[in-house]
């Protein structure tokens, strides 16, 4: 194998292909990068057995072939060598894979071809395009609320499903960690229509996040019950998904809640922060007090003492009784990350799930569970 290629194409393919690599070195090919040189192009490919991503470049191949090598190192080594440098790789004898770029040159081990694993191709029995705008939309909304609690499994990824909602058909993602929900929703896209609910795992929705954010493509999506495969311009991603069962979300979402507060999204979140900022214990609420055209945060530390801020009476809208609840800081700042303009509550009681979402919108919608106060 021998080729050349740009240093700028060189290094944004290993940085987009190195992060899935296994860093654990358990088994040793599984941190290597496979590199493949044929018709004037070369592809780069990592796995860790759950995700694959492949990426093929342009580059002037001399001979065609390929080779495995520590991606990681790969990767550094090229990333601190000079802008608008052309690299050469050449692997034509035994003794490793030998770079050279100007001045600078070196020979890296390689592990056998024959143990880079593959996931396969298979059948995708359904197949879509949806616009890089709305994925990356849906999946922005709510991977905050992504569990981390690897007992429940299957709360670690997004819930993607089709729903009938008020006859019409929605594609719609779900997220929840126990503590906070996340729901979003938006047209089906042509080809998708018959899929079955499947749920794609963490490391798979924030490898995908970041390729999104340097491509305006559309991207084509293939499903089957047991993997996803989405091509993004010239990168393709395989993933397994998440085997297990989603727990049937639409119990937990509030149908009789009827006390109302309306807030101005900007400065509620930035008035959460500044009171909270008074705990640094994640188990502590903030505590929010309502009463007609009046909202207080409040929030106390044994060890650092208690904070407090009235909102102006410009930015609060509420009319129902009087009520006191409290909920965990970030969880709050979270959801208004993620609010245009002003944020809708809707409570029941101080013990009850609220209802959170953008004033007027019924495609996004928040849950959260509020704390003891």
């Amino acid at each position: 194998m021998k080729f050349s290629t740009e240093r700028a194409i060189l290094l944004k393919a290993l940085a987009h292909v190195q992060s899935v690599a296994e860093k654990r070195n358990t088994i040793p090919i599984l941190a290597n990068v496979l590199i493949q040189a044929t018709n004037q192009q070369v592809s780069l490919k990592a796995t860790d057995m759950e995700i694959e991503v492949v990426e093929r470049i342009p580059a002037s191949v001399v001979c065609e072939g390929a080779c495995t090598v520590p991606a990681a190192v790969l990767y550094d080594i090229v990333r601190k060598l000079p802008d608008n440098v052309v690299i050469e790789f050449d692997k034509t004898e035994s003794n490793g894979l030998h770079l050279q770029a100007g001045r600078y040159a070196t020979r890296l081990n390689v592990l056998p071809v024959e143990d880079f694993p593959s996931m396969g191709t298979g059948d995708f029995p359904h197949t879509f395009q949806i616009s890089s705008s709305v994925l990356q939309s849906l999946i922005d909304r709510i991977r905050f609320a992504i569990s981390n609690e690897e007992t429940r499994y299957y709360l670690n990824g997004i819930y993607l499903h089709v729903t009938d909602v008020e006859g019409e058909e929605k594609l719609r993602a779900v997220a929840t960690d126990g503590h906070r929900l996340a729901r979003v929703e938006t047209n089906v896209p042509l080809g998708a229509a018959g899929i079955s609910g499947v749920i794609i795992p963490r490391k798979t929705v924030n490898e995908l996040r970041k390729l999104m954010e340097e491509t305006s493509e559309e991207i084509s999506i293939a499903l089957s019950d047991t993997r996803i495969q989405l091509v993004i311009g010239a990168i393709t991603l395989t993933s397994k998904l998440i085997d297990g069962v989603f727990p049937d979300y639409e119990r937990v979402i509030p149908q009789n809640n009827t006390r109302v507060l309306k807030v101005e999204r900007k400065a509620f979140s930035e008035a959460v922060a500044r009171v909270a900022a008074i705990s640094r214990e994640r188990s502590r609420p903030v505590k929010m007090s309502l009463k007609t055209g009046s909202l207080v945060l409040s929030a106390n530390s044994p060890e650092r003492g208690t904070a407090k801020e009235e909102l102006d009476d410009n930015v609060v809208f509420y009319t129902s009784e009087e009520l006191e609840i409290g909920f965990q800081a970030r969880y709050l700042v979270d959801i208004m990350d993620q609010i245009e303009n002003e944020a809708e509550f809707v409570f029941a009681d101080s013990v009850a799930p609220v209802i959170v979402r953008s004033a007027g919108t019924s495609s996004v919608l928040y849950v959260i569970m509020p704390m003891r106060v």
